[in-house]
């Protein structure tokens, strides 16, 4: 006798695009040798004002990257745009990592770095310069301060 064949329900898209920022392997020291995980850094927005950051470790790439974008989509934030910039100047620190943010005229476009254009295109804004004031390398921090200094920003 044949199983009625059921559907898998599908997986409706989501309204915040995600954006794979950084992927680095780490590493656990145990009697054996070493064990290996990789952890992910995922940016989400909807491109409407709304961004967030997660990261998360697991097994295999796809499993850290599933986890980080559910963080990021816990640790969403709004952000006040004026005509698709922001108000004005602002400065941020995280860890080591200071950042810029500036407002630009229109049709400047993002003149931004790797982690803070991807925050600032997700996030939907059209016009700003920006710049990474310390020598950090880190996209994670850089991301983090970033967020931080969109959530300063106040209409």
């Amino acid at each position: 006798m044949a199983r009625p064949h059921r559907e898998q329900p599908k997986k409706e898209k989501s309204e915040y695009d995600q954006k794979l920022l950084d992927v680095a392997r780490v590493t656990r020291v145990v009697a054996g040798g070493r064990r290996f995980r990789f952890r992910t850094v995922v940016v989400v927005g909807n491109r409407k004002g709304r961004v967030g950051v997660g990261t998360a470790k697991g097994q295999d790439v796809t499993s850290a990257v599933e986890k980080a974008a559910n963080q990021a989509r816990k640790k969403i934030i709004s952000i006040s745009l004026k005509g698709g910039t922001i108000p004005y100047e602002i400065q941020s620190k995280f860890g080591a990592t200071k950042v810029l943010l500036k407002p630009a005229s229109v049709g400047r476009g993002i003149v931004a770095g790797g982690a803070v254009r991807t925050i600032c295109e997700l996030a939907g804004i059209e016009n700003i310069t920006s710049k990474i004031l310390s020598r950090s390398k880190n996209k994670l921090n850089i991301a983090k301060a970033t967020l931080k200094a969109l959530e300063k920003l106040k209409t």
